[in-house]
């Protein structure tokens, strides 16, 4: 009879794992399925954004502008003749 019993239990031990194992698999898959599905909104998004910004060159330039004025962008440097940059060491010096 106590073989029997820890037989019985072994089984139901055995059952759970696989059960376990079976929600695990049924969580990843779910997971899986709702990256897919952002990575596709994010593309059709970024598709949307690309196709308004087909032949609006006006307002990019605007925005651009905009970015010069408020003071957030960042310094660009042009390459000279010799292709290196005019280094701007002097520029936060106070005189």
């Amino acid at each position: 009879m106590d073989g029997q019993a820890e037989l019985k239990q072994a089984e139901w031990n055995r059952q759970i794992k696989v059960r376990e194992a079976e929600a695990r698999k049924d969580s990843a898959v779910f997971e899986a399925d709702a990256e897919i599905l952002r990575a596709k909104g994010v593309a059709e998004a970024n598709k949307i954004i690309g196709k308004s910004l087909q032949g609006n060159e006006a307002y990019l330039r605007y925005l651009w502008i905009q970015g010069l004025q408020d003071g957030s962008s960042e310094t660009i440097y042009i390459p000279t003749e010799a292709n290196l940059p005019i280094l701007e060491a002097t520029r936060n010096l106070k005189k």
